[in-house]
């Protein structure tokens, strides 16, 4: 067992501390306005960048970039191929940063990625550090022009997306970090087949948008030929594989995907919390330590949205705020 290994996993099982917790997830929740979120996390871990005044989406990119750099230090600590899984589990960054210069092209979209946002707010907010954990986002940030953004990514590991538009830029973009996740991280199969299965649901039969046949070949390598080929969404569901299938087991109308989304996180932390407790000094429990630190920030950027609105997590909000036992 290499000595970068062994320093890896006891930096990922090291870091576990960095997570808000339930407890704290809670306090932001009930907090009766952001600035009483804002002043109980400037005594968390996430309080680099949280500063008095913050609107709802920098409060939340901030969360965001305090996670980047926990998963920055942690891919500093592995070998290559630790750093790969890390990278790969990361790419979430890349696309919202590649999303966000998008728009700066166009003045279309009202709403950004991170919340629905306006757009006037989302443009003050700073791309993401990506450091080592980037694959193409220096070449990226220098496009100018939709063709070209579509051009760099179509050279890059992230492939053509099909089209320059921001809906198959971000899709493709999406299927394509799916498919890569699977293949670098075996541990993450399941979470990325089921995120995919998803994303498909959504984009084809809710918002009724077909996605470029480019892209939705590189799904069916996850998904299956069947599945991507169907034409409703009840043979889709039946068509999946059973590393997609169980999110959507009881999911009969498409109109009821956003159950979906809380279930995948919850899904996320379990396993997460089980490779994280293995004793070997393999990958898994660096992709467990990576799963927990993301569903806390997850859970922490929705509960100050929910600070934002006045605090008191509902009952409607209850699926996201609570842990699962």
């Amino acid at each position: 067992m290499g000595a970068g290994r062994v320093a890896g996993v006891t930096r990922a099982r090291a870091l576990r501390t960095r997570c808000l917790g339930a407890e704290g997830i809670r306090e932001v929740a009930s907090s009766h306005t952001l600035e009483d979120a804002l002043r109980y996390l400037a005594a968390t871990p996430y309080r680099h960048d949280v500063g008095p005044g913050a609107t709802p989406a920098e409060a939340q990119h901030a969360v965001s970039a305090t996670l980047l750099w926990h998963l920055r230090v942690l891919a500093g600590w592995q070998p290559a191929t630790g750093a790969d899984a890390v990278r790969a589990l990361a790419s979430g960054f890349e696309i919202s940063n590649t999303q966000h210069h998008l728009r700066c092209f166009s003045a279309e979209d009202p709403l950004s990625a991170s919340g629905g946002a306006p757009a006037s707010d989302a443009g003050r907010l700073p791309p993401y550090r990506l450091g080592a954990l980037a694959t193409a986002w220096t070449r990226l940030a220098h496009t100018r022009t939709p063709s070209e953004l579509r051009a760099a990514l179509a050279g890059s590991v992230w492939g053509d997306p099909g089209d320059d538009s921001p809906a198959a830029v971000a899709t493709g973009m999406r299927v394509s970090a799916a498919v890569r996740l699977a293949t670098a991280v075996p541990d993450a199969v399941r979470w990325a087949a089921a995120r995919l299965a998803l994303l498909f649901g959504r984009e084809v039969f809710v918002v009724g948008r077909r996605l470029p046949d480019v892209s939705a070949r590189r799904a069916a390598r996850l998904l299956g030929p069947r599945a991507v080929g169907t034409g409703s969404y009840a043979d889709f569901r039946q068509a999946l594989p059973a590393t997609a299938r169980w999110l959507l087991d009881d999911i009969e109308e498409e109109a009821d995907l956003w159950r979906a989304e809380a279930r995948w996180w919850e899904a996320v932390e379990r396993d997460g919390r089980e490779l994280l407790r293995r004793s070997r000094f393999g990958p898994q429990p660096v992709v467990g330590a990576v799963a927990l630190l993301s569903v806390d920030a997850w859970r922490t950027r929705g509960a100050l949205e929910l600070a934002a609105r006045g605090g008191g997590p509902g009952d409607w909000s209850a699926e996201v705020l609570d842990a699962p036992r």
